[in-house]
């Protein structure tokens, strides 16, 4: 008999935990593992602000997954853009845009989420977004750009519109990327003698009348007394109703020049769950409390992508879209499904939230561990412990810590490193939201495909 197939799709904090707990604890003999990936790392995403601003080095969050030997798992690189649930067969797109299907008999669908973007007009064109690896080093050399442009320019307008940089999200990615990329540019600009400090404007817009309303009153105002005290713009209960390449109208009428949009506004499930055909949860696949899809056989599904019950609440509620839970899901997940392989019953996901970190640079903080209230120094030490210790490998540990270390005593050497060409890269050029097949495209492909081998 052949051994039982299992595909993960996603290498993100699920899909990486729930190989390696099958990797564990499934002998060779027992089941054939393959995980679909477009990158060979899992990248750890709470800290993309900081490589964004150059406190980290990209390859410091990088977390490879072929550094250890031990681990059998077969990765096929490339993003998963349709599965045909009835016939078993996801559709792959590889990294070199060929396309190829691949049969399992057991999947487990982890493939995140992707930047949560509105009918504006010029969004997706003038916008950049920071949900990957890539997004972090060219938001990098673009913001350095602008320093270097409007020391070059003598035209007092382009000047004052390049050093004016617009943040939309106040949620925890959009507070922190406007907190760490200020303090890139409050601290480059000492090294451009021609530049006036006071230009360098940013401005944080959320729609919500809160910042950060998860962490609670109290904290959301530390947060922005923080960022205020250091000039940023908050404008809260206001949107983005056009954008254009030299400036962002909002929709309070103001007109704001800048050649810079970082939108952080939410995140929405992968594509991938659309091309499905399964029920769904405000855009996140309709799951048991075991992570399971009910209807059909050996389908598993977790992470941004899934509407888990969060038991730990109650009341019909779903789990947040957080590495906390993604990671921990992936160990059930595994479980669950080593134990459909068995035969023996499988447990529902329950985990309590311990809390939410928010690194604002510096000495400056916000937490919210197991319901106690910190700010400034003692927050800081509380994010920068809790960042360590959730990463999966001493490597990366080190190689963050050491980072941090450097950057505090040597600070930055604001290069730029040659991700910015000379044709602009924006939202849709790094996520490839296009990329992906509708329902009846995957079933036609399948079939095709399928009698092609008869």
């Amino acid at each position: 008999m052949t051994r039982p197939r299992i595909l993960v799709v996603g290498a993100g904090f699920a899909g990486v935990e729930c190989v390696r707990r099958l990797e564990r604890r499934l002998s060779p003999g027992e089941a054939d593992i393959t995980l679909v990936t477009p990158v060979s790392y899992q990248l750890y995403l709470p800290l993309l602000p900081q490589v964004a601003s150059g406190v980290l080095t990209p390859q410091s969050i990088a977390l490879s997954l072929r550094r250890s030997t031990k681990y059998r798992t077969r990765i096929i690189p490339g993003g998963a853009i349709g599965v045909d649930l009835r016939a078993k067969v996801c559709v792959i797109r590889t990294i070199t845009d060929r396309v190829v299907d691949e049969p399992y008999d057991y999947i487990v669908l982890a493939p995140g989420s992707v930047t949560r973007t509105f009918d504006i007009p010029g969004l997706t064109d003038h916008a950049f977004g920071l949900k990957t690896l890539a997004e972090a080093a060219y938001i990098r050399d673009h913001v350095i750009c602008q320093l270097d442009l409007a020391d070059a320019s003598d035209d007092p307008a382009e000047r004052a519109a390049r050093l004016q940089f617009v943040v939309v999200g106040g949620g925890y990615a959009g507070t922190e990327t406007v907190a760490c990329l200020q303090r890139l540019t409050h601290a480059a600009v000492r090294r451009y003698p021609r530049l006036d400090r006071s230009l360098i404007k940013w401005h944080l817009i959320d729609i919500a009348p809160r910042l950060m309303p998860e962490l609670g009153d109290k904290l959301g105002r530390s947060a922005q007394e923080y960022l205020r005290r250091r000039g940023v713009e908050i404008s809260l209960g206001v949107s983005v109703s056009r954008v254009g390449p030299e400036e962002v109208v909002l929709t309070d009428g103001r007109v704001v020049p800048t050649h810079t949009l970082i939108w952080t506004a939410g995140v929405v499930a992968s594509p991938l769950i659309a091309t499905l055909g399964a029920d769904t949860v405000k855009g996140r696949l309709a799951v048991t409390a075991e992570m399971t899809l009910p209807g059909y056989d050996g389908v598993f599904a977790l992470g941004d992508s899934a509407a888990v019950p969060d038991l730990a609440e109650g009341d019909g509620a779903v789990c947040p879209p957080t590495a906390q839970h993604a990671t921990r899901q992936g160990r059930q997940a595994a479980d669950n499904l080593i134990a459909a392989l068995r035969g023996r019953p499988m447990r529902p996901y329950r985990h309590r939230d311990l809390g939410l970190v928010v690194d604002l640079g510096g000495k400056d903080a916000v937490a919210r561990p197991l319901g106690l209230e910190l700010h400034g120094l003692p927050a800081q030490v509380v994010t920068r412990g809790y960042h360590l210790g959730a990463m999966r490998t001493n490597v990366a540990k080190t190689r963050v810590a050491t980072n941090w270390l450097l950057n505090a005593v040597a600070g930055d050497d604001f290069v730029r490193t040659g991700f910015q060409s000379r044709r602009p890269a924006k939202l849709t050029d790094f996520e490839y939201t296009h990329a992906y097949m509708s329902p009846d495209q995957v079933r036609e492909y399948v079939a095709r495909e399928h009698s092609g081998r008869l």
